[in-house]
């Protein structure tokens, strides 16, 4: 679920984003203790980097996944794209160099 302050991605932007993340390595590996305050600031770091960033949350079962993906998404201010299995990408525009060109 996105946060008020980031837009909603069309359906050929996250096919974009899709595409573009097929090939990245996780960049934050999330482990059983869940979501910590060092996590979030490390997928802000790498949101600042990279705009586009795949997590891995290596999380019991499905549901508690789920909370954890949607609430990195609120904490970053970041949109959640794909969740499969236990990867998840991420995406923020990067507020004055922007990277990555979405289609319209």
């Amino acid at each position: 679920m996105p946060s008020p302050n980031t837009p909603t991605l069309n359906l050929a932007q996250r096919k974009h984003l899709r595409r573009l993340g097929h090939d990245r390595k996780a960049i934050v590996l999330i482990g059983q203790a869940g979501i910590s305050p060092t996590v979030i600031a490390e997928l802000e770091r790498a949101l600042n980097d990279h705009e586009l960033v795949k997590v891995k949350a290596r999380v019991g079962d499905r549901d508690a996944r789920a909370e954890i993906l949607t609430t990195l998404a609120a904490s970053t201010r970041s949109e959640l794209v794909q969740r499969v299995g236990n990867v998840a990408l991420f995406y923020r525009r990067h507020r004055s160099k922007p990277g990555i060109v979405l289609p319209d």
